[in-house]
């Protein structure tokens, strides 16, 4: 990457070598990332091993079902990229109804059925396991989702309106989707049916924890400082003064997540491994199938990604909370719930760097 030296240039040159200084430093933190994030994983696994009881330590911070650090350093992840979005730009973002036909089919469709596929493939002589899989692949990711389509480069406005749209169809139809896929499908795959009863409310709490907050929160301040500072205030000091926030508090729920099932990461580690499998699959699978699908659908690299993150990551909060609630704490579904996240973060994070590989191939005529 060339900077260039003519003090000479135009308006226009100097607006593209802004960018190219913001698309260098981006990599760069990018590079970085991946390498803390690994070791905030063995930070976390370090504490749940070494150091006794320190998980029912942090359960002991839990109102019912939602562990409050780990809900803490979600909500205070999405703050940051919320807060950067001009939610006046939504509605006319969906002009393109092809594309947006792609996306719900691919995250409400295709992605369901995968993981049951995947689960059943993998996990059939594991039924806790299996279910505990099945039920993560109901719903799709609004919560992390927006961290990694943050770090692609991905469009905020476009990955906000799909995240709140698929927050609706989640408290709508999960509990007809886990009718569906453990009382119908199942059966016809030769495995027993299961029953579970969630209700539409229990739905509606846990995404109104992990969404609705860290949304309110970001349009009450974006409000109140723009109306008291002015929007050049809050657009060149408040947003880069909270930036830093997004990963550290990654960083801080990565050793959480991991801390909370450090032992059982190293005690059963074979276990850990077998639920990774279809796990990495599924990321791997609906990332690449979904940004193709997009790319021929009339996408820009933008919106590829935000879509393309929002197909790929699933919501981990809901299926842990279900688990929990129906199975118990201690049950096969719930590790399998734990250990959904374990894998995506890294799993997410490779895919980042893919993203960008992907759009040096596939949307050259967007670079600089």
């Amino acid at each position: 990457m060339r900077f260039m030296t003519n003090h000479k240039i135009s308006s226009k040159t100097m607006n593209k070598n802004t960018s190219i200084g913001k698309q260098k430093r981006l990599g760069f933190l990018d590079q970085y990332l991946t390498l803390w994030i690994f070791l905030a994983m063995a930070v976390g696994v370090s504490i749940g091993y070494f150091i006794p009881n320190s998980a029912n330590f942090i359960n002991s911070f839990s109102n019912g079902t939602t562990n409050i650090p780990l809900a803490v350093g979600l909500i205070l992840m999405m703050y940051p990229p919320l807060t950067k979005v001009k939610f006046e730009k939504i509605p006319s973002l969906f002009a393109n109804k092809k594309l947006l036909f792609v996306s719900f089919f691919i995250t409400w469709i295709i992605g369901p059925f995968l993981m049951f596929l995947l689960a059943t493939f993998f996990l059939k002589n594991y039924p806790d396991y299996m279910t505990g899989l099945i039920i993560i692949g109901l719903a799709p990711c609004i919560a992390m989702v927006i961290v990694w389509n943050e770090l692609a480069g991905g469009n905020r406005e476009y990955v906000a309106g799909l995240v709140g749209i698929n927050s609706i169809l989640q408290v709508l139809f999960f509990s007809l989707y886990a009718y569906f896929y453990l009382e119908i499908m199942l059966p016809l795959f030769g495995i027993k049916s299961l029953s579970i009863n969630i209700t539409i409310a229990e739905i509606a709490k846990t995404v109104g924890v992990y969404l609705g907050i860290p949304f309110t929160l970001a349009l009450i301040s974006k409000f109140f400082i723009i109306k008291t500072k002015g929007e050049q205030w809050f657009n060149q000091k408040f947003i880069p003064s909270i930036s830093p926030i997004t990963l550290i508090a990654l960083l801080f729920t990565i050793v959480i997540m991991f801390s909370l099932k450090g032992q059982m990461i190293v005690s059963i580690p074979f276990d850990v491994i077998r639920i990774s499998i279809p796990l990495v699959i599924f990321f791997a699978v609906m990332f690449t199938l979904t940004f193709f699908v997009a790319k021929l659908a009339g996408a820009n690299y933008a919106e590829n990604a935000a879509i393309s993150f929002t197909a790929s990551g699933n919501n981990f909060e809901l299926a842990i909370a279900v688990s929990i609630g129906v199975f118990g704490i201690n049950s096969g579904q719930a590790f399998a719930g734990v250990i959904g996240p374990l894998v995506e973060v890294p799993a997410l994070i490779l895919l980042v760097k893919f993203a960008y590989f992907l759009k040096q191939k596939l949307y050259k005529n967007e670079l600089i």
